[in-house]
């Protein structure tokens, strides 16, 4: 019953993940066939990257949907602690993706006020393109907020990631508003406007993406649990009456999941019964506060005794 239990619960999560992803796919195909529109008819360089950013949020909704139901499969004889590491893998996808956006966003817009600052001059966009950036602000925000809150309570990195992409596509957005309001409203000289925000705005997208990759680097190379959670792990341990010494703990992330490795010490005169009794009542208790899914292995060994016979 309790493996149903869990198994609905598993599927009701991958549900979410997929329902929250789907509309935020369909809402960037919409934005982006209309930002190219508008950036091909508004005459706007900075609305056509723009697009491309949009282009890129589309494609990452896409990575989401396939590594989230790979993810979500139940252990088999090739992955005995399940496949969670795919929805990692999946969040470090979309950091990449993000990383390499604001850097090219970085790029292009260094080069457009090197060229101007020579002399060069820059296209001057149309009122659609500026209408195409305004609707984009408020629709990647809408989206964003909808998708980070569905990605918390789901519990998903991969889903938080992807709202912040779209944060990252509203704060493009931002800048190319500004740049192409200031060009139509202030004139040819202060077209520089567009790249420069485009710049600014880069280092927001960049930090994010930083900020994304690191979790996931520090997971995919087995780092530990925050001290504070080992500590409420040996907490938990010595709550029980008649065990002792937890040593030898080892954690981990497992996508969404924790992995939890420990030695803990029981009076060596009780039967192997009692000694299994408690480890699963141990193992019960440390998956109630950290999730079903948590992965707990417990080696059980006699209290050390010393020559006179007091325990140690």
């Amino acid at each position: 019953m309790e493996k149903q239990s869990q198994n609905n619960g598993d599927a009701s999560r991958e549900k979410g993940i997929y329902r929250v992803t789907i509309t935020g796919s369909i809402v960037n195909f919409l934005l982006l066939v209309f930002k190219f529109f508008a950036g091909i008819a508004g005459h706007s360089a900075a609305m056509l990257a723009d697009a491309v950013h949009s282009l890129s949020d589309f494609i990452t909704d896409i990575i989401v949907i396939v590594f989230v139901r790979i993810s979500a499969k139940p252990e088999d004889e090739g992955h005995d602690y399940g496949h969670g590491k795919y929805e990692t893998l999946a969040t470090a996808i979309i950091g990449i993706f993000l990383l390499f956006v604001g850097f090219g966003i970085f790029w292009n817009g260094v080069t457009s006020i090197y060229g101007f600052l020579r002399g060069g001059t820059l296209q001057e966009p149309g009122m659609l393109a500026l209408v195409a950036a305004l609707v984009s602000i408020v629709f990647k925000e809408v989206l964003y907020q909808y998708t980070v809150l569905a990605g918390r309570k789901l519990n998903s990195q991969a889903v938080v990631a992807n709202a912040w992409h779209h944060r990252s596509d509203a704060l493009s957005s931002i800048g190319t508003a500004i740049g192409i309001g200031g060009a139509i409203l202030l004139g040819s000289h202060w077209r520089v406007l567009d790249p420069v925000a485009a710049v600014i705005v880069s280092f927001f997208i960049m930090k994010v993406a930083v900020k994304l990759l690191i979790p996931c680097v520090d997971e995919l190379l087995e780092k530990s649990l925050p001290a504070d959670v080992e500590s409420e792990i040996q907490k938990t341990i010595l709550s029980f009456s008649g065990v002792s010494s937890p040593h030898h703990l080892r954690t981990r992330r497992i996508g969404n999941c924790y992995a939890i490795e420990v030695h803990v010490r029981m009076n060596g005169d009780i039967s192997l019964e009692e000694a299994h009794r408690t480890a699963t009542a141990i193992e019960e208790k440390l998956k109630g506060q950290f999730g079903k899914g948590t992965h707990v292995g417990i080696h059980v060994e006699p209290v050390k005794k010393e020559e006179n016979g007091s325990a140690i």
